[in-house]
C-alpha cells in the first residue's frame, strides 16, 4: 500500500545530497552564485516529480525566485497537485542562455538543478509569490493583474520549493 511521504531533511542528509548527486564535468560547474543568477533569469523550469510507485512526471512551468527559494502556481487539482500530495521530493531545473554551435556538433549552455521539496503556501506569503511573478512575467500590467489575483486566488495553488541542493553547469 503507498502512503505519503514527505520530505524534510536534515543537514546531513543535505551534506549527502551534495556528495552524491556530484558534477561528473568539473571543468563546467558554476558556482551557487552563477547557478541563482540563472534560476532568477530564466524564462520557465521543468519541475520533476514521481508517484510513489516511481512513475514520473515533468512539467514546464513559470516559477519566481524569493528569498532563496522558488515558487511556482497551478490550479487547485490536478495530477501535479496529487502527485505532489502523496510525494513532495521535487527536481527542479532551469536552463537559461544557450547557442547551438552546428559546425563543433555541440553547444554553449548555462543550467541550474535543485533537489527539494514542494510546501504548499498559504495567505500573505501565497500573495507575494503571486505578486512576484507577476513582476517578473507581466510588469507592464501589475495592477491589472492583481486585479486578476483577488478574483482567482481561490482557483490558484502556490507551492514554495524549498532547496535542499543546487548546482549549475555551463558551457560557455
Amino acid at each position: 500500500m503507498l502512503t505519503s511521504r514527505h520530505v524534510e531533511l536534515t543537514a546531513s542528509t543535505q551534506l549527502y545530497f551534495r556528495w552524491r548527486f556530484y558534477m561528473r564535468r568539473k571543468d563546467r560547474e558554476i558556482s551557487e552564485k552563477e547557478a541563482w543568477t540563472i534560476l532568477e533569469q530564466a524564462e520557465y523550469g521543468i519541475l520533476s516529480i514521481a508517484t510513489l510507485d516511481g512513475k514520473p512526471y515533468g512539467i514546464p512551468l513559470n516559477y519566481c525566485t524569493i528569498d532563496n527559494s522558488i515558487y511556482f502556481h497551478c490550479a487547485i487539482e490536478g495530477q501535479k497537485v496529487d502527485i505532489i500530495k502523496q510525494n513532495n521530493a521535487i527536481s527542479f531545473c532551469a536552463v537559461g542562455k544557450t547557442k547551438v554551435l552546428p559546425d563543433k556538433f555541440g553547444m554553449k549552455y548555462e543550467s541550474a538543478i535543485i533537489s527539494g521539496s514542494a510546501q504548499e503556501v498559504t495567505g500573505s506569503e501565497k500573495q507575494n509569490a503571486l505578486e512576484c511573478m507577476l513582476k517578473k512575467y507581466s510588469k507592464a500590467y501589475f495592477n491589472k493583474g492583481l486585479e486578476m489575483i483577488k478574483a482567482d486566488i481561490n482557483r490558484t495553488k502556490v507551492y514554495k520549493i524549498i532547496i535542499h541542493s543546487i548546482t549549475g553547469k555551463a558551457c560557455k
